[in-house]
């Protein structure tokens, strides 16, 4: 669970209003509550992480901020579960993030500490439908920012920066629209208010060279489409040394057979028409093995059948979803003599069982006379 990122922790989608956050807290909390789980140190352990998750998403700034560079960007704040204020453009979130103080006592940091990208990173994975299901090892490589020792991470030639001359050190540039003024961040200097004297040869002023990694990660069982997987430790590295998690975020290929809805897997089940009329026994294919589907007399087509626990495992662990085999019944193309008579003789077996139109029909027909009458 540690591994997770706030939404999943929760287990919301990224677009969940507050009411939704709250509820899913609500629900974790009592879950995972001390005085329900006396002596557990991984609940307590949980709960703490809950804790942290609704924190961050309950308060609109520390999501935005979240949701655009992750942990990293929280710890430039100065504490936890402020929301009052506002940000006035991009400029200031920068100031707020970075900065040291909080509220009404914002200041500029000095341009040679702000890091010039986001400690966190994020590399997309695609694995297999059965990965997903059952879990796997694997190993990763990529490519990770780390600062320039030339420059001391400034993109400056001996680390020397003057006043921008976009901004005049200001951050922001100003625009006029009939009598509005509408201000934006400094496209020259990204709001730090200084630039280059000269550019760094090293990096080509970039502030940063780029690396190879590798790690080898632990993908749980029940992972899906989007979830996404922290590493500690093994993102960008900053200035100061400091380094920043990687995130993994998952895409499943799909399968042939079976479908997953979260934590359900349906699976298509052809059965002849003549199978569903006698209500035969067939054996079917699962995650893990076969399955016997004993069908219904006259079983329908599009009929569900449950087997309860056979499907994936939550990735959260809690229990396992369902497989549902769907009846898709088959009827043949065209008959022979023989097939139809034996047809018409087993029809005629039924008697009056296999007329149930007859009735309908006649009721039918004498009110339409009624009609014209």
């Amino acid at each position: 669970m540690k591994d997770l990122s706030y939404y999943e922790i929760l287990e919301i989608s990224q677009d969940a209003d507050q009411t939704t956050i709250k509820k899913a807290y609500r629900k974790m909390a009592k879950i995972y509550h001390p005085d329900k789980n006396p002596g557990d140190n991984e609940a307590e352990h949980k709960f703490k992480l809950c804790n942290e998750a609704y924190q961050c998403l309950s308060d609109d700034k520390q999501k935005s901020i979240y949701d655009r560079y992750g942990k990293e960007g929280l710890s430039g704040m100065s504490g936890r579960g402020r929301s009052s204020g506002g940000f006035d453009d991009l400029g200031s979130i920068f100031e707020e993030m970075f900065s040291g103080f909080g509220g009404s006592s914002r200041r500029r940091q000095n341009p040679a500490e702000m890091e010039k990208y986001n400690l966190d990173m994020n590399v997309d994975m695609k694995i297999s439908f059965n990965e997903a299901i059952f879990g796997c090892e694997k190993d990763i490589e990529y490519k990770y920012k780390n600062s320039c020792k030339s420059c001391s991470g400034t993109g400056a030639k001996d680390g020397k920066l003057s006043t921008c001359t976009g901004c005049r050190g200001q951050g922001q540039v100003f625009m006029k629209q009939g009598f509005m003024t509408f201000s934006q961040t400094c496209p020259t200097c990204q709001g730090t208010g200084s630039a280059p004297s000269a550019p760094c040869d090293s990096c080509s002023a970039k502030g940063y060279l780029e690396e190879k990694g590798d790690v080898t990660i632990k993908i749980p069982k029940g992972i899906d489409n989007g979830n996404r997987l922290r590493v500690s430790g093994k993102g960008n590295i900053g200035k100061r040394g400091t380094r920043g998690d990687l995130y993994v975020t998952f895409s499943v290929k799909a399968d042939k057979h079976f479908q997953r809805e979260g934590n359900d897997v349906y699976i298509a089940i052809p059965v002849f028409f003549t199978q569903a009329v006698a209500g035969d026994t067939l054996n079917i294919p699962s995650l893990t093995g076969e399955l016997e589907l004993k069908l219904d007399i006259g079983t329908k087509d599009k009929q569900h059948f449950t087997f309860k626990g056979e499907g994936v495992d939550d990735v959260h662990g809690h229990g396992k979803g369902n497989l549902i085999a769907q009846v898709n019944i088959t009827y043949p193309k065209k008959l022979s003599d023989e097939q139809r008579a034996l047809l018409s003789k087993l029809q005629e077996s039924f008697g009056i069982e296999s007329k149930p139109h007859e009735s309908v029909l006649d009721s039918a027909i004498d009110k339409m006379k009624n009609w014209f009458k």
